[in-house]
């Protein structure tokens, strides 16, 4: 079995504090929307960044690191700037969708640069590739609700 170096873990956990950050702003953003179809979106969202984070909590622990606790300070700010667009925008779910395409979008990269950039054991290169690719299709499906709101 391999073993993950410091900066292998430490981009994991990375991606572990992200993941924790778009739980939660999906969570802000089902609470932040009357239309049925993005409240089930936002949640189910939700939902499978929590599973994600506990895939990757669980790959660190297997080869010996330690998981991160929290979200990150910028997961917060980002959060709060959900708030202030839900709270102050006309058309708060087009700018919560706009949001969630800008987060997705960054979410791919991230993932992509991880799996690029570092040799990963394959049980981690298969749950990281699984996750971005879920998240890279799920980018097709905000599209198609942007579009509905129109």
């Amino acid at each position: 079995m391999e073993t993950y170096t410091e900066k292998i873990g430490s981009k994991l956990n990375e991606l572990l504090e992200k993941n924790y950050d778009a739980e939660k702003g999906y969570k802000k953003a089902a609470e932040n929307t009357e239309n049925l179809s993005l409240k089930n979106f936002f949640q189910r969202k939700a939902q499978e960044r929590y599973n994600f984070g506990h895939e990757i909590k669980s790959e660190l622990q297997t080869f010996g690191e330690e998981p991160d606790k929290g979200g990150s300070f910028t997961g917060s700010m980002h959060r709060t700037w959900m708030d202030v667009k839900a709270i102050f925008s006309s058309d708060n779910e087009e700018a919560m969708l706009e949001e969630a395409i800008r987060g997705e979008k960054a979410s791919v990269e991230e993932y992509e640069d991880v799996l690029n950039e570092m040799s990963l054991p394959d049980s981690t290169k298969n749950v990281l590739l699984n996750q971005k690719n879920t998240i890279y299709n799920d980018l097709n499906n905000i599209k198609r609700l942007e579009d509905l709101n129109d």
